[in-house]
């Protein structure tokens, strides 16, 4: 081999493997996003949204889906920014659907089916709130959101981004690598326009179509944008960065800059700008301002910590790296709990008590979630590991079986001739 070729598949190694490095202070982040949007739901139903000046800071917590978001849209996308600079080959789509499904449904599906036959104000639900719950496709259905499982809509956003990521990667693969970020900048200015889209189409009532993953694109778009900003940087040493890749590089990476700039976009996202912090309706400019400010504030959360070299002790401590590999669980499980809270402890929905509540909440989401982790996620990610590493050595072996009949093949026919 020469060292030419050498040197294309240590790179091509190297990129590899820097798509699948693991970012131990975005597990804490994700904590943080987890309990931000338990504490969103907690305020609303104790009514704490309605205080002067804290009530609209609580309330537009809802923005921690906004970080969410960027989240899923960095990891996810890395391995297409690895094949854009790297020249490696794309994603599996099969593989990444697969690791998908595993990662989202397991745990989800337990959860919809306990909240569906045992939370008294969902237990009464019809077929097609069961079908739309359990297939993820709440957002398109009418009244589907139930007690208890309300929060799910983001997921619905979520998996229907999941869908659209391979399409992306696929648009974006002969893209060349200093046209990427402006490509991915001009796809979420285009998806600022679908809250007018959403007006003008037919659906039927009780279906919010702003809430399609199109009007949420911005959000994703985010944590793409840093992906391939931090790619540009990781994975091409061996050519010229362009001077506006590392200068975005160091601005993102200087953590006062990036916290006044998350300060500034949410308290505008509190103002009426970005439209009501309840459950009021939003115009189209007020969807399209929240959907901006969210995807500045995930933006600002992330950059430093992927941007900038640490350390980062608090996300990484022991406790926040723990609430990081149950965030899914605090996700779908907090407003189940939260339901049993009330009746549990003697509170009166929509009366107060904020703190006692949020306390009580946490805790118990926390153990829930926990027990999730280890009884249903962590099992169902560790059958699909051994699955993938099954089926590679049965295709090494298959690979290398035809070479072995060979070498069997030449040695037999040099003993006949041998003995010719």
């Amino acid at each position: 081999m020469t060292t030419t070729a050498r040197t294309s598949d240590d790179h091509s190694a190297a990129a590899v493997h820097e798509a699948r490095r693991f970012f131990p202070q975005l597990e804490g982040m994700r904590a943080l996003a987890a309990i931000g949007v338990l504490t969103t739901h907690v305020a609303f139903q104790t009514r704490a949204v309605g205080l002067p000046v804290v009530g609209p800071v609580l309330g537009r917590l809802d923005l921690a889906v906004a970080l969410f978001f960027a989240l899923s849209g960095f990891l996810l996308w890395r391995p297409w920014v690895a094949a854009a600079h790297a020249s490696v080959r794309h994603p599996s789509v099969r593989r990444y659907l697969a690791h998908r499904v595993v990662r989202i449904w397991p745990a989800y599906v337990v959860v919809v089916v306990l909240v569906l036959t045992l939370l008294p104000d969902a237990k009464n639900a019809d077929l097609t709130v069961w079908l739309a719950n359990l297939t993820l496709t709440q957002v398109f259905v009418p009244l589907s959101l139930t007690a208890g499982l309300t929060q799910m809509w983001s997921l619905s956003v979520e998996v229907a981004f999941y869908a659209l990521l391979p399409l992306i990667g696929f648009a974006l693969v002969r893209v060349r690598v200093g046209r990427r970020v402006p490509a991915l900048i001009a796809l979420g200015a285009l998806s600022l326009g679908w809250a007018w889209v959403a007006l003008a189409l037919p659906v039927p009532a009780g279906v919010e179509p702003k809430n399609w993953v199109f009007g949420h694109l911005p959000w994703f778009i985010a944590g793409l944008i840093l992906a391939e900003v931090a790619g540009a940087i990781e994975l091409d040493e061996h050519r010229p960065v362009a001077r506006w890749l590392r200068i975005v590089t160091r601005i993102g990476s200087r953590r006062w800059l990036m916290a006044a700039v998350l300060l500034i976009a949410y308290v505008l996202a509190c103002t009426p700008i970005a439209g009501p912090t309840g459950l009021g309706a939003l115009s189209p400019i007020q969807f399209a301002t929240k959907m901006v400010l969210g995807a500045i504030c995930g933006y600002a959360l992330l950059a430093p910590l992927v941007c900038g070299d640490g350390p980062f002790r608090f996300l990484t401590s022991r406790v926040m790296l723990a609430l990081g590999r149950w965030s899914y669980g605090i996700f779908i499980w907090h407003l189940a709990v939260l339901a049993v809270v009330f009746p549990l402890f003697g509170i009166v929905p929509f009366g107060g008590d904020f703190l006692l509540v949020w306390v009580i909440t946490l805790a118990l989401t926390i153990g829930v979630s926990a027990a999730s982790y280890a009884f249903i996620e962590d099992p169902a990610r560790r059958w699909l590991r051994s699955r993938e590493k099954r089926s590679h050595e049965r295709r090494r072996a298959r690979a290398e079986a035809p070479s072995e009949t060979v070498t069997s093949q030449t040695v037999s026919d040099t003993a006949i001739n041998a003995g010719s």
